[in-house]
């Protein structure tokens, strides 16, 4: 039994040692023995490369609007491990958590001895998740976020009203595949029988895929720029503004607080799913809660300004596809710019096509180490950049704190790459801003 949180959170991440075993059966041998939670909740799931994160915070807020009561199950975190488990936003509490270490542990102790092995850290997460919100705090609707791929991924066990894959992307390739359609077989493996399913994929190869695993489920498809659009979209200060178009209606200037064109995708899929559930009856979802959802919708970490005199601004763009939205909004809104970029990085990332793409708009750019597993350090990635200015650092806070300072009106900071990184610096650099101290 743990006493304390902080016990039952160096046990959870004590099991990151275990790596990442795909595969559903130890899910599904603690599913049972905690009484099937899974199958206890409404949910729907979403899975993808990028904007996953976006897209269960833009439903999430749209069905919160509508008056229900939503739990949310994403990763990583960004300023608190507890937040990925949610209701309406708000992270579980330390005591919760800790019922919950120690309701999954005697479990994670039980499946060791057995041929299946121990649990992974995701797994412990999500088999805490699914007991939450079927038994400690039931909800009206569960978002779950796939962790890894969809097929084999340890959310995979539910049967949800709805499944959204936002794109397909070249990451994890080790484990997923080198091709997009590989990579879109993992993705489509949380299609089910005769559920629908809404995408914004336009990988010709990697909707094809899609397409043929929805119609051997039988699944009806809803896909960007056929069955819904976007059109008229305009960037504003803090947000975008476009429209939707689908089968039966159409949204009209429809207004989001994120920033980034992808946004809009990610929105508009948030939309039609919301539109899916109101038009089945199973939730009353009106057009002013999707307007009003969508406004007030907010993901920390996601091209996120922290303050705007000096400008600093982070962004956990941790893939190819994440560093192209981040360097297309910073090209569009910022040309006049001196954009210096700060950058981390796992090493199991393709590191030299997104290194080159912020080669391009940065007029500096330093690569710092961080303390994580994976991360790679800054020296081997000072090595991959072609860039005219650019440094190694080792030790980020400092350098940070001394780059902020230093900004005039002319300039500004963009804090990127690994999320795991974004949750170092996010606490560190907003206490700075907020107190103009140096933190401890």
């Amino acid at each position: 039994m743990f006493t304390t949180y902080k016990e039952a959170l160096e046990w959870i991440h004590a099991r990151l040692r275990l790596g990442i075993k795909p595969g559903l059966k130890r899910m599904e041998w603690m599913m049972e023995r905690l009484g099937n939670p899974e199958t206890k909740m409404k949910s729907v799931h979403i899975g993808g490369t990028n904007g996953k994160g976006s897209t269960v915070t833009f439903l999430r807020s749209i069905l919160e609007a509508g008056g229900y009561s939503v739990g949310t199950f994403t990763s990583p975190y960004i300023e608190q491990f507890n937040e990925r488990i949610s209701v309406n936003g708000k992270a579980i509490t330390d005591v919760e958590l800790l019922q919950l270490a120690n309701i999954i542990r005697p479990l994670a102790d039980e499946l060791e001895e057995t041929e299946l092995g121990g649990p992974t850290e995701f797994e412990v997460i999500t088999a805490m998740a699914f007991y939450y919100f079927a038994n400690m705090n039931k909800v009206d609707i569960v978002i779950s976020e796939v962790g890894l791929g969809g097929r084999f991924d340890s959310t995979n066990i539910i049967q949800p009203l709805a499944s959204i894959i936002t794109n397909i992307g070249l990451d994890h390739t080790s484990i997923l595949g080198n091709t997009y359609e590989e990579i879109a077989f993992e993705k489509a493996g949380i299609i089910k029988e005769n559920t629908a399913t809404f995408t914004a994929v336009k990988h010709p190869g990697a909707i094809k895929v899609i397409e043929e695993q929805a119609h051997k489920k039988e699944a009806p498809l809803y896909r960007l720029n056929q069955e819904f659009s976007i059109s008229d979209h305009k960037s504003l200060a803090k947000g975008e503004v476009f429209n939707v178009v689908t089968q039966s209606q159409t949204f009209d200037q429809l207004e989001i607080s994120m920033i980034g064109q992808h946004q809009t995708e990610n929105a508009s899929l948030a939309v039609v799913a919301a539109q899916y559930l109101n038009q089945k009856g199973t939730f009353l979802i009106s057009e002013q809660a999707i307007r009003t959802g969508l406004k007030q919708a907010y993901w920390p970490g996601r091209f996120e300004i922290l303050s705007e005199s000096p400008l600093v601004i982070i962004d956990g763009a941790h893939n190819e596809e994440g560093i192209s939205a981040l360097t297309h909004e910073l090209l569009t809104r910022y040309q006049n710019r001196y954009i210096k970029i700060v950058f981390a990085a796992l090493t199991d990332k393709k590191l030299d096509k997104m290194i080159a793409k912020l080669d391009k708009v940065a007029a500096q750019i330093a690569f710092v180490s961080f303390d994580f597993p994976r991360a790679a350090k800054a020296e081997e990635l000072l090595k991959i950049s072609q860039s005219s200015n650019k440094l190694a650092v080792d030790d980020w806070g400092p350098f940070l704190l001394e780059e902020t300072q230093n900004l005039d009106n002319n300039s500004m900071l963009v804090i990127t790459g690994s999320l795991y990184f974004i949750s170092e610096v996010k606490p560190f650099i907003v206490k700075y801003l907020k107190n103009k101290t140096i933190p401890l």
